[in-house]
């Protein structure tokens, strides 16, 4: 189970001033590209899940997700997940043809969806890209997302922890103390991209 605290940030301006804030803690960023999938049938929807396909810095590293029964609260985000690396060449040739999937013999996740959730044949949703800036804060690894779809752009400040209570309450005086604005996220980044709109 992956716990994260999720809070959103209004606009471009809230994200440069959190992000010229948190500048002394950086530690990395990271260009992301997220691809996702369905069965054919929508086995995985039909179950409250989804394939995720995520490219690192142009094609670096490729990790290839099974998330399922997210459920965001106040800004606290629990999703199911299982999560392993995949050659970047091999997942392009799943993306172009998603009927690939099905030559993999050697990957714990397609064995799961195929015995579990009985699909073998998949349809590529498309997806979006993703600019993450991670920090290490207060103990804490903080990732500010700028999240890119073609419907236009969010921004959020994200934490995993296993005290997502304890972990809020620092993010949120860290940014009263500094007059950003922000909300709690109510909705996934996957949640936006299916909607095709912002959240209002």
């Amino acid at each position: 189970m992956e716990i994260e605290v999720k809070l959103q940030l209004p606009d471009s301006s809230a994200h440069q001033k959190l992000s010229d804030l948190l500048s002394p803690f950086h530690i990395k960023t990271h260009l992301q590209e997220n691809i996702f999938f369905d069965g054919s049938s929508f086995q995985l929807s039909s179950n409250q899940a989804v394939l995720r396909i995520r490219f690192y810095d142009n094609d670096s590293l490729c990790i290839i997700s099974l998330k399922a029964k997210a459920v965001i609260i106040d800004g606290v985000s629990q999703v199911e997940e299982d999560e392993e690396q995949i050659d970047p060449s091999i997942a392009r040739a799943c993306i172009a043809e998603p009927w690939r999937f099905g030559l993999i013999d050697t990957s714990r996740i397609l064995k799961r969806i195929r015995e579990e959730l009985g699909c073998r044949d998949f349809v590529c949703l498309g997806g979006f890209r993703n600019v993450r800036a991670v920090y290490d804060w207060e103990g804490q690894k903080l990732e500010l997302d700028e999240t890119q779809f073609d419907f236009g752009t969010t921004y959020e400040i994200e934490c995993e922890s296993v005290d997502p209570g304890r972990v809020k309450k620092l993010m949120e005086g860290f940014l009263q103390e500094n007059g950003v604005p922000y909300k709690y996220s109510d909705v996934s980044k996957f949640a936006i991209f299916r909607a095709g709109k912002l959240p209002t």
